[in-house]
């Protein structure tokens, strides 16, 4: 009957420890699963996020060069309204010396004919003395137009040249407006870099935080299992001796 006994407890044993193996086995397999699909999650949202991040990047930069060409745009269209002006105003000028020229020529026309008429009726003295001083007379014009021409020559090309400076400081002061932006552009795109692997490096140390506690848990579980196995493995010796103690008895 003892050895019967015996054999009964080293069977129940056996079927104990084979039942916590397989929990054990199972327990294991479900722990990696759990960690694998933790990591599957962790790695979907990062996929998403960098996703995020791209269409936010590519939506700025279409941004910044609407931006350029709408400025380029009215700059281009200032200029050339404001060239339009002056081409127009040269042309009036032109005109308006050609007009005078011509007047001045009519005048003058008709004061030598008025003096040629009247210079008929004199002598040939007074003919000549009428040519002569017809002749100073439009020479005196002609002095006096061609240095009307010099001056509003010298007055085009004043204009021409204030006109280049103007468009000149018009192109610098548009090429320092887009260099200020690209440097803002580019210090912002550095400080969301920056940001993004800080981000990065607190995600993946909240995550190894997260992992080495359940490490310490799974530990802690698995000495209070070793400890009760031993302790109902002490009890069952105990209970198997005290059984057979009282069967000698």
């Amino acid at each position: 009957f003892r050895h019967l006994l015996l054999n009964l407890i080293l069977k129940a044993w056996r079927v104990y420890v084979c039942q916590q193996h397989r929990k054990r086995n199972k327990y294991d397999v479900a722990e990696s699963h759990a960690k694998k699909q933790q990591l599957l999650r962790t790695w979907q949202c990062w996929l998403v996020y960098v996703d995020v991040q791209r269409t936010k990047h590519g939506m700025e930069s279409v941004a910044v060069a609407f931006r350029e060409r709408s400025c380029l745009g009215m700059s281009w269209a200032l200029w050339r309204r404001r060239h339009h002006q002056n081409c127009v105003e040269h042309k009036m000028n032109a005109l308006a010396l050609q007009h005078w020229a011509q007047n001045l020529q009519f005048r003058a026309w008709l004061q030598w004919r008025e003096l040629y008429l009247y210079s008929q009726n004199d002598k040939q003295k007074e003919a000549r003395a009428v040519t002569h001083h017809q002749q100073q007379d439009l020479k005196r014009c002609m002095k006096v137009w061609l240095g009307y021409l010099n001056l509003h020559r010298a007055k085009r090309h004043q204009n021409e040249l204030a006109q280049e400076h103007h468009q000149r400081r018009i192109v610098q002061q548009c090429f320092f407006d887009w260099r200020l932006s690209w440097e803002s552009r580019r210090r912002m795109h550095a400080h969301q870099k920056d940001m993004e692997k800080l981000a990065g490096r607190i995600a993946l140390r909240r995550v190894f935080a997260h992992w080495k506690h359940y490490v310490v848990l799974c530990a802690e579980e698995t000495r209070r299992y070793q400890l009760a196995e031993k302790h109902y493995k002490h009890q069952l010796l105990v209970r198997a001796l005290l059984s057979v103690w009282w069967e000698w008895l």
